[in-house]
């Protein structure tokens, strides 16, 4: 399992379709995931500290966590299964609830919690990428450039 940090959202043309990528924090390793609209906008809401006038979903799952007496100790990618990633939301009493990935980011980057990505996720779907420049936001361009979702998708081999 390895610690990831998100990098951040790119919206990948003509489909119009956001990518959250994230970054191994000890490694070499990207993992790019293709997620929605909703979820891409409250996660960069929160990397860019805007404060909604109203709380959006994932600050109110925030709010319902804390008002119940928990912890949010930590997200896990945990599976990737013909191109649909699994995550876990793992609470203070070793509770764990299945969520979409994106989700669960969005809501981890709210309570200041780490990200996980379990091994087999990413020998599939983490990617390594030259490291001729350091700027990561430019390896990300070009990463979107030559890959499609359907790089991800399970195949009957």
């Amino acid at each position: 399992m390895s610690e990831m940090r998100v990098i951040g959202i790119r919206v990948e043309q003509p489909q119009n379709q956001p990518v959250l990528l994230l970054r191994e924090v000890s490694g070499d390793r990207y993992l790019p995931i293709w997620i929605g609209q909703a979820e891409a906008t409250a996660i960069v809401l929160e990397q860019e500290g805007v404060t909604p006038i109203r709380p959006l979903t994932h600050d109110l799952i925030k709010i319902l966590i804390a008002d119940l007496g928990h912890t949010l100790k930590e997200v896990r990618i945990v599976d990737l299964q013909e191109g649909t990633f699994y995550a876990d939301l793992v609470f203070d009493n070793d509770l764990r609830i299945s969520a979409r990935p994106s989700d669960s980011i969005a809501i981890a980057l709210r309570v200041g919690c780490p990200i996980y990505a379990e091994e087999p996720v990413l020998e599939e779907a983490g990617l390594v990428m030259p490291d001729e420049r350091e700027d990561e936001v430019e390896k990300f361009k070009e990463f979107l450039e030559s890959v499609s979702p359907d790089d991800f998708k399970a195949t009957d081999s």
